[in-house]
């Protein structure tokens, strides 16, 4: 749970200090009422289960005593907030708040302080409770990057600690500090042999979820395109849609779509991913978004597209582009991890009526609604950015729409189970690059056009090999749907 910033927290204190905390707050002031009320409104304007909260009975505030004695109850925004969150962590596990909105709309655009790598943590041996982590993922000019660190490099340690079962929610918080000291092995018959030593300390940086492509020529007697794709960020529409213009022009006719690391963002970013792939859908619904009985209004579809806007890095539309439609694509490959979530999901969801989507990996998330920042701006219903009150930087993302496909379908909240099944943390001791024909999912997809059953050999070196706790391992914004206020006012 966030906690109110020393600035809020020295604010505050100031305020007290002139201003009484009663029920006459002037709703200008900064006051833990004040944001409260902001909180407790723009849930229960927007809030998808907003019938089915108690607390959020429109009913709620017709006593003002009694409505402001209920807000001055919670100590911080946070303790209200998820105080009225539906089923919290079973049905809504998805709504969160923050108090530095400029850091959220920036962590959208894949502008944050990161070391720059994704981790899986792996638990190897039963009997002697030994956890590894490997390394899935370095983001370019990044300090993982910086310090050598790639794809498929083994750690047992961090700060010195070994990883184990019983430590492991305390270890792995250490990855939380600006600064770790990161322990790397190699292995051989179940064998550890120290390596090297690193430490590395957070920045900010900005991630292209753009991060590999690639063209295998002859595959069957057939050109298949690689993209590996890890968010959808609106910032990078141009960048995915040059991306599909080097597969048109190679002239494709298969593609292999690698979401393992992608746990969504932008729902328009997602529909231009559909309309890359799939020129035969013309410009049909590709998703539907339902909003809860005071907001049927909003209530839309976003259809495939021939032209994309593009975006800056804060999020402004600064121009459009034509779209580069592939034309010779009939079934869609797409490698899933558990990391794979919301608007990756809507891919797969939302071209299931147009072409066949074949799943290789293991069971996707299973988020099948979505998010709108809301702000401490009443005049705008809570979703103006510039007409927020400028004395402090909470906003809410809750869960306000949920989605459909072109057919109604939307029924995923355990996720997409795989066609082909291959567990990649398996094979942890033989992670191999993206786009290396004989990494592990990947070659299932390429057997598969190959025409030849996919066989998963599990390494052996260990009785006993599973996924452990990967969410941990993750930014608290990574597996996210959202819309913008461009929807919301077409």
């Amino acid at each position: 749970m966030k906690k109110i910033s020393y600035l809020f927290t020295a604010f505050l204190m100031l305020s007290i200090a002139f201003y009484s905390c009663d029920n006459n707050d002037n709703d200008n002031e900064i006051t833990p009422r004040n944001i409260n009320d902001f909180v407790w409104k723009g849930m229960n304007s927007w809030y998808n289960w907003q019938t089915s909260v108690p607390n959020l009975s429109d009913s709620k505030d017709d006593d003002q005593n009694e409505y402001n004695n209920y807000l001055n109850g919670y100590s911080t925004p946070d303790d209200i907030f998820y105080s009225l969150l539906y089923q919290k962590g079973t049905i809504d596990r998805f709504s969160w708040i923050v108090d530095d909105y400029v850091a959220l709309n920036a962590s959208f655009q894949g502008i944050s302080k990161s070391f720059g790598f994704r981790l899986q943590a792996v638990d190897i041996s039963d009997s002697n409770d030994l956890i590894i982590l490997y390394v899935r993922y370095v983001a370019p000019n990044s300090p993982a990057s910086d310090a050598g660190i790639l794809r498929g490099d083994i750690i047992n340690a961090l700060d010195g600690v070994v990883l184990t079962e019983s430590n492991y929610d305390a270890t792995i918080s250490k990855l939380s500090n600006e600064t770790v000291a990161l322990s790397f092995v190699s292995e051989n018959d179940g064998v550890f042999t120290p390596t090297s030593e690193k430490t590395i300390t957070a920045v900010e940086i900005s991630e292209d979820p753009v991060y590999f492509k690639k063209v295998f020529p002859a595959i069957n007697g057939k050109k298949v395109g690689y993209l590996v794709y890890n968010a959808f960020r609106s910032s990078y529409n141009d960048e995915l849609n040059a991306a599909f213009a080097y597969f048109k022009n190679e002239g494709i006719q298969e593609l292999v779509l690698d979401l393992r690391l992608n746990g969504g963002g932008s729902v328009e970013t997602s529909a231009y991913l559909a309309s890359m792939i799939d020129a035969s859908a013309g410009t049909e619904t590709f998703a539907k978004l339902n909003f809860n009985a005071k907001h049927t209004n909003e209530s839309g579809s976003y259809t495939f597209r021939n032209t994309l806007n593009i975006y800056d890095d804060k999020g402004k539309k600064t121009g459009e582009e034509n779209i580069n439609r592939l034309t010779n694509i009939n079934l869609l490959y797409v490698l899933t991890s558990g990391s794979t979530a919301s608007a990756s999901e809507m891919i797969i969801n939302g071209l299931k009526p147009f072409i066949s989507v074949k799943v290789i990996g293991t069971t996707t998330y299973g988020k099948n609604v979505g998010s709108i920042t809301l702000y401490d701006s009443p005049s705008s219903d809570y979703t103006s950015e510039s007409l927020a009150n400028s004395a402090h930087l909470y906003a809410m993302q809750p869960i306000v729409f949920q989605i459909y496909n072109k057919l109604d379908q939307s029924e995923y909240t355990q996720g997409f189970v795989p066609n082909i099944i291959v567990k990649e943390y398996q094979y942890w001791n033989e992670i191999l690059p993206f786009g290396d024909e004989n990494e592990v999912v990947l070659k299932a997809a390429l057997d598969d056009i190959r025409g030849l059953s996919a066989k998963q050999t599990k390494s052996l070196k260990f009785s006993e090999i599973k996924e452990f706790e990967v969410s941990k391992l993750e930014k608290r914004f990574d597996k996210e749907m959202y819309i913008t206020d461009e929807f919301l006012n077409q």
